[in-house]
């Protein structure tokens, strides 16, 4: 694949067929990582949840594409609001949401993500958001050398226990 220009725009209704297309790649990708964690969503789930999204366009949340100059939408970045913590808890509130970066393989190493992820900081900024995170399993080293290299540091541990 050769260089190409792109634009990084807010989605729209017309791009759920291409967002769809990404969300099942990148399943499909994470399920060879890791088929005990991972799974393949119904299309028509997936269909359903970036429909309702771009509807709502004064929601909380946002994706954003990224094309070619041909129009073919290459990436996507989604920012996905967290909530505040309930007033009885203890961590004070913070603005804070996590990012979802998915570019097509024929277009990765050419900016495409770079792209996404300025765009999608942008966006959570004007929104009043501080602080985004990016949930990565620790087996996707291309996403861990990625976040990495565009500032995002662990920030801690998450452990769990599976119960009976």
């Amino acid at each position: 694949m050769q260089e190409r220009r792109l634009t990084v725009r807010p989605a729209r209704v017309a791009d759920v067929a291409s967002l769809v297309e990404l969300r099942l790649a990148n399943a499909e990708a994470h399920l060879a990582l890791d088929a005990g964690t991972y799974r393949v969503p119904q299309r028509d789930a997936v269909v359903r949840h970036f429909a309702a999204m771009l509807a709502d366009v004064s929601g909380p949340d946002g994706v954003l594409v990224a094309e070619g100059h041909d129009g073919q939408v290459v990436g996507m970045v989604e920012v996905l609001r967290h909530s505040d913590p309930p007033d009885h808890q203890i961590l004070r509130p913070e603005p804070s949401a996590q990012v979802h970066t998915v570019v097509l393989p024929g277009a990765r190493g050419l900016g495409v993500g770079s792209a996404l992820l300025a765009a999608a900081e942008r966006w959570a900024s004007d929104r009043g958001i501080t602080y985004l995170s990016a949930g990565i399993y620790h087996r996707n080293v291309d996403a861990v050398r990625f976040y990495s290299r565009h500032g995002y540091t662990d920030a801690g541990l998450s452990l769990g226990k599976g119960v009976d």
